[in-house]
């Protein structure tokens, strides 16, 4: 942006230095042709008047030594034309044949004055011609045409014109110069304003407070945008802290009751004859299930809590802790658990955040993988991220639903008759994502369902 900005202000210096300048060096063009064509006329014009009395006695040869000392002084050339418009007397070579100066010899027998000529530009040779009539009591006698060199012109035309080139250039430079630090004081804020835009994502989803741009300097309205933002990041965060301290306060206040409502539906047992066994039964599967949910919130707040800083954890012994405590599960299931991959080394995450993730995928893999059949544990080091991937070999989801699966209490339609809240990959991509990392989803060859998770390595 920067540049774009500062190629905006340099193309308007350069519009201005533009309009200024070529007015200006055709000014300086016309006053030095000017003041040759003044010049010119003036001895042109006494050529005139000396040959009034030598065109009078029908002798204007008697002026060629005149001419001749004007050609050698000066270096211009001159011709005294009769009537009939040829050459009666000259100093130099002249040929008054050509289209332009006969257009001016016939204009000057018929009587009219010389006009001035067109600009005169460096990189035009041609000669000034001007033709002035010889007249005696108003009538046309002959004409006096003088050829006047223009290099000397020309040249002081190109150095004005390099003298103005140079200059607008030194304004330019100066411009650049001075723009600078001004582009620089007018995106400050901006700049500012782009960082913490960029780390309000991470500051919101791992709790923190969103650091403050600041309004130290920069245009006022600049200034008054980043209060705004200022304002907003902290009313963001305010907002997810009550989100966070209501989750948790809800589910502290709901377990009491919870576990007198589980506790009084166990004390019916033997007291419930009939349909009523079933119904105490399914109310029990019930309470079990809102315990595991609450249980579930209660992990969720505890991850994104802004107090709780992520820690380097050694992942290696964090698996096979989890893998060992999980095993019996599996077995009761003949499910066989293998690990796979190099070891992980450490890794920045939550506090018991590999475990809280490894139980939730393993959970996950054991609830929908069959009897009989292996989940796979993956971990890898690679370009400074430990990855840990839990693969199962369930039925898996479409890829439709992959995107969906780390949504919050969201359950594939397919597996609703499965236990389970549909908050456990959301915890995982939560714990993950408290720390910059990812989490993806894939419907491997042959079934089933891979989760990878990663974490900043150490």
């Amino acid at each position: 942006m920067r540049s774009r900005l500062l190629g905006i202000v340099l193309t308007l210096v350069v519009i201005v230095l533009v309009g200024m300048g070529v007015p200006l060096g055709r000014g300086v063009a016309q006053t030095e042709q000017q003041e040759m064509f003044l010049d010119r006329l003036t001895d042109t014009t006494r050529f005139a008047s000396v040959a009034q009395r030598p065109f009078i006695d029908d002798q204007p040869w008697v002026l060629e030594s005149e001419l001749r000392r004007y050609h050698e002084l000066y270096g211009i050339r001159v011709a005294l034309l009769g009537r009939d418009g040829q050459v009666v007397a000259s100093a130099g070579v002249v040929d008054v044949t050509s289209e332009e100066v006969s257009d001016l010899v016939r204009s000057a027998l018929a009587g009219r004055q010389p006009a001035a000529p067109d600009l005169i530009v460096p990189w035009d040779s041609s000669e000034l011609v001007l033709a002035e009539p010889v007249l005696e009591a108003g009538e046309v006698q002959g004409a006096v045409v003088t050829f006047s060199p223009t290099s000397k012109t020309r040249t002081e035309v190109l150095v004005w014109w390099t003298v103005i080139l140079v200059a607008s250039m030194l304004v330019l430079v100066a411009a650049v110069f001075a723009a600078l630090p001004l582009v620089r004081w007018t995106l400050r804020p901006v700049k500012r304003l782009d960082d913490a835009t960029g780390a309000l994502l991470a500051a919101v989803v791992s709790g923190q407070p969103a650091a403050p741009v600041g309004a130290s300097d920069g245009p006022p309205e600049l200034r008054q945008l980043s209060r705004s933002f200022d304002q907003m990041a902290a009313n963001v965060g305010d907002v997810l802290a009550a989100q966070r301290a209501f989750v948790a306060d809800a589910s502290h206040q709901l377990r009491n009751p919870l576990t007198a409502l589980k506790l009084r539906l166990s004390n019916l047992e033997g007291h419930v004859v009939g349909e009523g066994v079933q119904h105490q039964a399914a109310a029990l599967d019930e309470t079990n299930r809102l315990n595991r949910i609450l249980d579930e919130l209660l992990s969720m707040a505890r991850a994104g809590a802004p107090s709780v800083d992520p820690v380097p954890v050694d992942v290696d012994r964090a698996v096979a802790g989890r893998l060992t405590a999980w095993q019996p599960a599996a077995a009761a299931r003949e499910v066989h658990l293998v690990l796979d991959g190099e070891p992980g080394g450490t890794a920045l995450v939550p506090p018991r955040g590999v475990e809280t993730v490894l139980d939730a995928l393993l959970d996950n893999a054991l609830k929908f993988t069959s009897d009989g059949t292996l989940v796979h544990v993956d971990v890898r080091r690679r370009d400074g991220v430990v990855r840990i991937a839990v693969r199962d070999e369930g039925p898996g989801l479409a890829p439709e639903e992959l995107e969906r699966a780390t949504d919050r209490f969201w359950r594939s339609p397919a597996h609703q008759n499965v236990q389970g809240s549909g908050l456990g990959l959301a915890l995982v991509r939560q714990i993950v994502e408290r720390v910059g990392g990812t989490v993806r989803l894939t419907s491997p060859p042959g079934g089933g369902l891979r989760v990878e998770v990663g974490f900043p390595a150490v």
